[in-house]
């Protein structure tokens, strides 16, 4: 079955995992596959204010709505664009006296569209959204409750005006909205934003392996002719060679975890359990427990001691990076690596944890020569674990690069952002802005190493009086939130 600029995909059913997709054509790494515009979308309540609330973008100056306040656009093309989908909710926020949270505005912007085009199938979508999965029946005590405060915060926001909708429709949405919505970054993709449902990618089925790869794109509404104007919209992209017939899946959680860990997740989050070949044979778990090689193997029990120190490291880090403590996390990485070297292998998880923490936090810091060395240690530890075309490995790269250059390592660093650029030329595309940074780095990076081969004393001499003149460009702060992960789940 195919719909609406979905001609290369097909909708097909599978015993035990439900509905599915499965190219029609050949892919090779790096195609978009489909591209789909959300449903409905919303921003996070915490960020109203500094998202546009068409494309989430984070802007520094945004147009506020002049009749309800709330909703915030980078300019009058954007709050144009989105005024069908904000002229319910406009009335119904002023009407209301406040906006109410995510969650129901999100329901309310997919049932006055539901309202606006009547049910069944919308146009380019492959199934309609009164049936896709809700997994209501599978909730917990905790989320029951917390479905039916929805519903009631609902029902208290809905205009008495507007076309009324049964009970079990409306727990639908708010389920749907639970397992399947998608999360939105800002044009960075370095922070979530807010939540959109997307219903023809709610049809990939989870692999933790996958074949493809959800980037978010914000689209462009900067060029003077509209007709030259992008939507926002999420871009399916084949990671590696697709063959017609060939399952399309994607990842629902970072690959960087026991396959135990992240089968537990996956039941927790999405209600099943993942059969993939790499968590049925537990592949890369035995690089991810890696520990010291040699004639000097640690012990079963000093190798179990090192692990419960990372872990109870890795709560103390997050307590001291939310109050915004760096030299303590500092410090609390330096001890938990020289107790860790002696012991874990180059891969284990919880020496990379630390590792990327440690850079990360160093570069903020502006250490750079010692956040390079652990950066590096990451990457390679990185490379041997994380799929070639993986986005979080692009990104890792991406920051070690960074680091390197900013401290003098110009042949590390040029070597670097060229290898993040390959993998994230496949993972976002060209036109992406992250892309279009890297590009701009590749190009400097390129530049300089050039000036280094051909005179060394004078590229320091030059870097010295720059950076003389201009201080270097801070890192941003570190954050504490994991990358956005793909699907929204309310936690």
């Amino acid at each position: 079955m195919t719909k609406g600029g979905m001609e290369s995909v097909e909708l097909f059913t599978t015993e035990g995992k439900g509905r599915g997709l499965k190219a029609q054509k050949e892919f090779l790494p790096g195609d978009v596959i489909f591209a789909e515009p959300a449903y409905a979308a919303v921003v996070f309540d915490s960020l109203t204010h500094v998202i546009c609330h068409t494309c989430f973008k984070r802007q520094e100056r945004l147009h506020r709505c002049g009749q309800c306040k709330f909703a915030h656009y980078c300019d009058r093309t954007c709050q144009r664009a989105a005024w069908l989908n904000h002229k319910n909710e406009c009335s119904a926020i002023k009407r209301h006296g406040k906006a109410p949270t995510e969650n129901i505005r999100l329901a309310a912007r997919i049932l006055w569209k539901m309202e606006r085009e009547g049910t069944g199938l919308s146009e380019g979508c492959l199934v309609a959204i009164e049936e896709l999965q809700n997994h209501v029946d599978s909730f917990g005590e905790e989320e029951k409750k917390e479905l039916r405060a929805d519903v009631e915060s609902f029902l208290e926001f809905w205009p008495p005006h507007c076309q009324q909708f049964g009970m079990q429709l409306i727990s639908h949405i708010f389920g749907v909205i639970s397992c399947n919505g998608f999360t939105l970054s800002d044009q960075r993709g370095l922070q979530a934003v807010g939540v959109g449902i997307f219903p023809n990618l709610c049809q990939a089925n989870h692999d933790c392996w996958p074949n493809c790869t959800v980037i978010f794109n914000n689209g462009n509404h900067e060029a003077v002719r509209s007709m030259f104007h992008t939507q926002m919209r999420i871009e399916l992209r084949a990671l590696s060679k697709i063959s017609p017939g060939d399952e399309l899946t994607v990842s629902y959680v970072d690959f960087l975890s026991l396959s135990e860990e992240r089968r537990t997740q996956l039941k927790k989050q999405y209600y099943f359990d993942c059969t993939c070949e790499h968590c049925k044979k537990q592949l890369k778990d035995d690089l991810m427990l890696a520990v010291k090689a040699g004639e000097s193997k640690p012990s079963a029990d000093t190798v179990k001691e090192v692990i419960q120190l990372s872990k109870d490291t890795l709560e103390k880090i997050s307590k001291a990076r939310m109050e915004g403590h760096y030299h303590e996390v500092v410090k609390l990485c330096r001890d938990c690596l020289k107790k860790q070297e002696p012991v874990l292998g180059d891969t284990n998880i919880y020496l990379l944890r630390i590792l990327s923490i440690a850079s990360e936090v160093l570069s903020y810091l502006q250490m750079f020569e010692e956040a390079a060395d652990y950066a590096k240690r990451m990457v390679d530890g990185y490379l041997k674990i994380y799929h070639p075309n993986n986005a979080q490995l692009g990104m890792a790269v991406m920051r070690a690069g960074v680091t390197h250059w900013h401290a003098g390592l110009i042949e590390a660093g040029h070597g670097l952002i060229c290898k993040a650029y390959a993998i994230l030329l496949i993972t976002h595309g060209p036109s992406h802005p992250i892309t279009k940074d890297l590009e701009v780095m590749r190009v400097q990076t390129e530049m300089e190493l050039r000036m280094f081969q051909q005179n060394e004393f004078m590229y320091y001499k030059m870097r010295e009086a720059a950076l003389q003149n201009q201080k270097i460009q801070v890192m941003p702060e570190p954050s504490n939130e994991n990358a956005p992960s793909l699907f929204h789940k309310k936690e």
